[in-house]
């Protein structure tokens, strides 16, 4: 719907600080039905957590609470989030 009404990105969240990000089914779903930018945010607080919406289809993944609490973790989400997009240009 939000593409039909001419959005420029799409942005899914689990909720500030959730205890379960978007699932990987969920943000598959969409991308397999949209032709914009997929951003996904909420729950996620790890690098696994990152990789896997990545993996998935998000464009960009928010990080938020989990950095308030654990700044060191911005090289691990960084790193990962990185390694996908090295990853998919090849």
């Amino acid at each position: 719907a939000g593409q039909q009404l001419g959005l420029k990105v799409i942005y899914m969240d689990a909720g500030s600080g959730a205890l379960k990000p978007v699932s990987q089914k969920m943000i598959r779903a969409v991308t397999t039905e949209i032709n914009l930018p997929l951003i996904i945010g909420g729950g996620i607080d790890s690098e696994i957590k990152a990789r896997k919406a990545c993996e998935a289809g998000a464009d960009v993944v928010v990080v938020g609470n989990a950095l308030e609490k654990d700044p060191a973790l911005l090289r691990a989400l960084a790193s990962a989030v990185h390694g996908m997009a090295e990853a998919n240009r090849t």
